[in-house]
């Protein structure tokens, strides 16, 4: 079964600047397609923020397009979110993703346990 651990949230100001994590449990039992994070502020539907194939494709939301970056480190199974500039409306819970196949063909889809990513005026 493939978990996703998170980390890398916390408090910063507006302007600042943070870095989140997400590590799946190590083997070579499955396959990971998509990678992915995902947010969900107070009362609001949980929303894609950015991302990335197994290939490097990235898809960020328009409303954190030129501030955050997702990248992804494929060896270790590896997600990173580099978040720049935050406002007070990236306040949110940051959710992990991850979508692949296990090497007997059944698909999986997961999520982290989510990391509190709060922006202060």
């Amino acid at each position: 079964q493939v978990q996703l651990v998170e980390s890398g949230g916390g408090l910063v100001q507006a302007g600042g600047s943070l870095r989140l994590s997400c590590t799946a449990s190590p083997g070579s039992m499955f396959s990971i397609n998509v990678m992915g994070w995902y947010r969900q502020a107070p009362g609001k539907q949980r929303e894609l923020v950015a991302a990335i194939t197994s290939g490097g494709s990235t898809n960020h939301a328009d409303s954190v397009k030129g501030r955050f970056t997702i990248s992804r480190d494929n060896a270790k199974n590896t997600v990173y979110l580099q978040m720049n500039s935050l406002k007070p409306e990236d306040t949110a819970v940051y959710y992990c993703n991850a979508r692949g196949v296990y090497y007997y063909g059944t698909n999986f889809d997961v999520w982290g346990q989510g990391t509190l990513v709060t922006v202060s005026s």
